[in-house]
């Protein structure tokens, strides 16, 4: 049953990239996390955010949706990695958090 809703999230977030306007390879080829991702623009920084709730603290931006949906899924690799090294837990991806 697990396997099939991370596929379902997955899924998701592939056609979201794929209305976003990255290309099918792009679609294909970009590992996507589990975990969820909260997407807008941010007038002040003059970029989109992609924040990462259930990581704390794990944001990344950019100028198009595309770049910060694409850095985001760097950071959130290099957010686990970092805390293992540092032996602390890392939070299991719950997906959709917020339902609008």
């Amino acid at each position: 049953m697990g396997d099939r809703r991370a596929d379902r999230i997955n899924n998701h977030k592939k056609h979201l990239m794929w209305m976003l306007g990255f290309s099918d390879d792009e679609c294909r080829t970009v590992r996507m996390s589990k975990y969820e991702i909260i997407l807008y623009w941010n007038e002040l920084d003059h970029a989109f955010i992609a924040e990462i709730p259930e990581l704390p603290g794990c944001a990344a931006d950019g100028p198009t949706p595309q770049e910060a949906i694409a850095n985001a899924e760097v950071v959130i690799q290099e957010w686990i990695e970092t805390a293992k090294e540092l032996g602390r837990s890392i939070p299991e991806p719950k997906g959709r958090l917020i339902v609008a």
